[in-house]
């Protein structure tokens, strides 16, 4: 069964959220509860199965209807409108390439390979182009032209090769579903998941260009963030409308290449693991951002945490994972 708007609104009501106080619905998942408890980075622990909250709680930071910056999460929501814009036939396929939707944005001193660079090299952040993010990010978005600038970096690996995570590579993505559409990046958002689903989507970032920003800076609540994913988890629809194609979901989940930080699989806009016998989809952002679903399971887990600090593998994003693994998925059955 789906969480009804109804539902999501009277337990909203019901409920009373206080900073440090998080009650799990459910003994099994006792050990999630006293886990978050514990992590003075965590903001607000949403868990979902078959739609039923079964922890529901805000220890700190935004209320939980509040929009927070999800940061990195946006490349997933980038990667769901780009299944959406196919599904609408506003791009053919994963297929085309940059010279097929959108000529004018390749800058002359780009590698002449560029423009064969298609939206999945993009997608999985294979388009083996020089990284924008990590230490080359700011100089990154001090430039004048934001989509020229990751365009016109050398190739370092062969497109559709090797995951080089580049914020650039969903920009780019973002920026091509924009000329392709003929709308803003920010009115796709709203219009193709915000309606459906009855979240509120604020504007953020954009570049010098007025291109919003594809991969960071998007901002949902904790309670959106937890619908997403369960419209995800249903294979595409919420409350009876169709939102995504079964299609692109059963292709999003499925890993095409890997993480050389984390180790886990990379599908389209999700990083896929296995915990206690079941497949997992993970959508993350820097700080600690996090969409979790499970699909045999029918387990939907949302996350936030502090936006400033980091989570690295072999720290807290190691303790999310320990969350997410060992205390949620092997206790959900």
């Amino acid at each position: 069964m789906s969480i009804s708007r109804r539902t999501f609104i009277a337990a909203a009501t019901a409920s009373t959220f206080l900073p440090g106080r998080l009650a799990a619905q459910a003994d099994r998942f006792a050990s999630a509860a006293a886990r978050a408890r514990g992590l003075d980075q965590l903001h607000s622990l949403i868990v979902l199965q078959n739609g039923d909250i079964q922890i529901e709680e805000r220890l700190r930071g935004p209320a939980l209807d509040t929009p927070a910056n999800i940061k990195s999460v946006s490349k997933t929501i980038v990667a769901t409108l780009t299944g959406i814009a196919i599904d609408k036939r506003v791009i053919d396929s994963v297929n085309s390439t940059i010279v097929d939707i959108a000529p004018d944005l390749l800058p002359r001193s780009a590698d002449p390979r560029t423009a064969d660079i298609t939206v999945e090299d993009l997608i999985t952040l294979r388009a083996g182009l020089e990284r924008t993010s990590g230490p080359n990010y700011g100089p990154w978005v001090s430039s004048s032209n934001w989509v020229a600038n990751a365009l016109a970096r050398p190739l370092v690996a062969d497109p559709g090769t090797q995951m080089l995570y580049s914020t650039g590579s969903t920009h780019i993505l973002g920026a091509l579903l924009a000329r392709a559409s003929g709308d803003s990046l920010l009115t796709l958002a709203r219009n193709w998941l915000g309606t459906p689903l009855g979240i509120d989507i604020p504007a953020w970032t954009r570049d010098p260009q007025g291109f919003y920003l594809g991969g960071n800076e998007m901002a949902l609540s904790p309670r959106a963030m937890a619908r997403f994913g369960d419209m995800i988890r249903q294979r595409g629809v919420w409350n009876g409308t169709r939102v995504l194609s079964k299609a692109w979901i059963d292709q999003s989940l499925t890993a095409v290449t890997r993480s050389p930080w984390s180790g886990l699989g990379y599908g389209y806009g999700w990083f896929i693991g296995r915990a206690s016998g079941h497949n997992y989809a993970l959508a993350r952002g820097y700080g600690g951002q996090i969409i979790t679903v499970v699909p045999d399971l029918a387990l939907t887990i949302a996350i936030t945490s502090d936006p400033t600090r980091p989570a690295r593998s072999g720290g807290y994003f190691g303790d999310l994972q320990r969350l997410i693994e060992t205390d949620i998925i092997a206790n959900a059955t």
